[in-house]
């Protein structure tokens, strides 16, 4: 008897602040409008993709104490753009990134449980941390937790969430047969939460999840992050697209999710990643090189300078030698509210001049080096096969697709590659579940077991 064939989570999601996504495209919709956030998830449902996920910005972007021309300025609130979506979507997994540095337990819990009711058990939850002053301004004085302080707080968050959500039993709203009204059992969401970083206690006011809990999404890279994960969360992004580098972490996460006395099939595994279709492989390529320079504009590649550096850089001509000055490390932030991926500044710079004096790069040039480029280019068939391959030899249990303008960037692989990912058995043709956690076959953990500490 042949072993079943592994089936390929798929994601998708709509971009926030980079350089990937081309805001200029003719076909480019807006931050703003509802119709780029419907079209996005009606095509994915249509593709028959798990889920739908959207991130959150918490900030306003600055370059130099300005607002940074790059952001999305009016973006709205996950949560309410997630709801209205469950009102046009009718399977489809809606998944929020939501902070758990700024928010509260209650106020949250109740907000994703209220939308896993309103979508008939489709919701979820990427917990997410914020390490930096100036977004966490908004929210509280200093606005700074030590990275340390983060995932104490975040591991007590996540905790209490979940408490608040199981304090609610099964079957606890009862039919009183005289009056016709529907009460609640007598100690229903009743809870109290202790700890270091939360001291809160009474009634929840939202009936347990139709799907037991929402689906829990976190990414973690660290010994800490991954323990975390591990122990908490349903889905797990992983960095890693290459398939080595990438089927060690697999084995590392679900090694650790074992260690925590749990079934290492309920937590899954999922890489973000790009995609360029072409009628032939060398169409493609052309499309991937054309795009690329699209995405290299000026701009773009003077502030992903600007932030390693951390100085302005406007006066150094993007086609010309790499910058004459050092990175200034003591100075305050020149970009701020953006991931910074080079803790080492004077070594990322120290690199980056070796590399360019190698191959005789200009900035642009060395921009296209270290600048990520689309994971499958192909035709549809061979993009469907080294997805397929990729995840039947366990280097991730699916992936979130992102396409390089919004809202239509992933029409093209909804219509081209999910019909032959389809006849290879590796994707469904039809949703068999009723909720998120259904279709992605992850059971809900057990009323009243909270995940073991990380």
């Amino acid at each position: 008897m042949s072993t079943p064939r592994k089936q390929i989570i798929l994601a998708a999601y709509v971009g926030g602040v980079n350089e990937h996504t081309l805001w200029e495209h003719p076909q480019a919709g807006s931050q703003i409008d509802f119709d780029s956030f419907r079209h996005v998830a009606q095509t994915a449902e249509r593709g028959r993709f798990d889920y739908f996920f959207l991130a959150e910005g918490l900030a306003l972007r600055e370059r130099d104490g300005r607002v940074f021309d790059h952001d999305i300025a009016g973006r709205p609130d996950t949560l309410p753009v997630l709801a209205a979506l469950a009102a046009v979507t009718d399977h489809i997994g809606l998944v929020g990134t939501l902070n758990a540095t700024f928010n509260e337990p209650y106020e949250l819990a109740r907000q994703i449980a209220t939308l896993d009711h309103l979508s008939g058990g489709r919701a979820g939850w990427n917990v997410v941390t914020s390490w930096d002053a100036f977004t966490g301004q908004n929210f509280r004085r200093g606005g700074f937790l030590s990275r340390d302080d983060r995932y104490v707080r975040a591991e007590e968050f996540v905790a209490a969430v979940r408490r608040l959500w199981d304090s609610w039993p099964e079957n606890a709203i009862i039919a009183d047969k005289v009056t016709g009204r529907f009460l609640a059992d007598a100690n229903a969401g009743e809870f109290a939460v202790r700890g270091d970083q939360f001291d809160i206690d009474g009634r929840f006011t939202v009936p347990r999840s139709p799907q037991g809990q929402p689906v829990i999404v976190q990414a973690g890279v660290s010994p800490q992050g991954r323990d975390f994960a591990a122990a908490n969360s349903d889905m797990i992004f992983s960095p890693y697209h290459r398939l080595a580098e990438a089927r060690e972490f697999y084995a590392d996460i679900k090694g650790r999710a074992r260690s925590h006395g749990r079934n290492p099939d309920d937590l899954k595994i999922i890489p973000a990643i790009g995609f360029v279709l072409g009628d032939s492989l060398a169409d493609a390529e052309e499309k991937s090189r054309h795009l690329l320079a699209q995405q290299l504009s000026d701009r773009a590649v003077q502030v992903q300078f600007e932030q390693v550096w951390n100085r302005d850089l406007s006066a150094y001509d993007p086609d010309g030698p790499l910058p004459d000055v050092d990175p200034d490390p003591e100075a305050p932030p020149f970009i701020q509210g953006r991931a910074f991926l080079y803790q080492d500044r004077i070594e990322t710079v120290r690199r980056w001049r070796a590399l360019a004096q190698e191959k005789g790069l200009s900035i642009r040039g060395l921009a296209a080096e270290v600048s990520a480029r689309a994971d499958y280019i192909g035709t549809a068939e061979q993009v469907a096969a080294a997805l397929d391959e990729f995840v039947q030899n366990d280097g991730a249990d699916g992936v979130v697709l992102g396409g390089y303008h919004t809202p239509h960037g992933i029409d093209e692989f909804v219509d081209q590659v999910v019909p032959l990912l389809q006849e290879r058995g590796s994707l469904r043709t039809e949703y068999t579940g009723r909720t998120l956690r259904d279709n992605l076959g992850i059971a809900a953990p057990a009323r009243g077991v909270l995940a073991a500490s990380a």
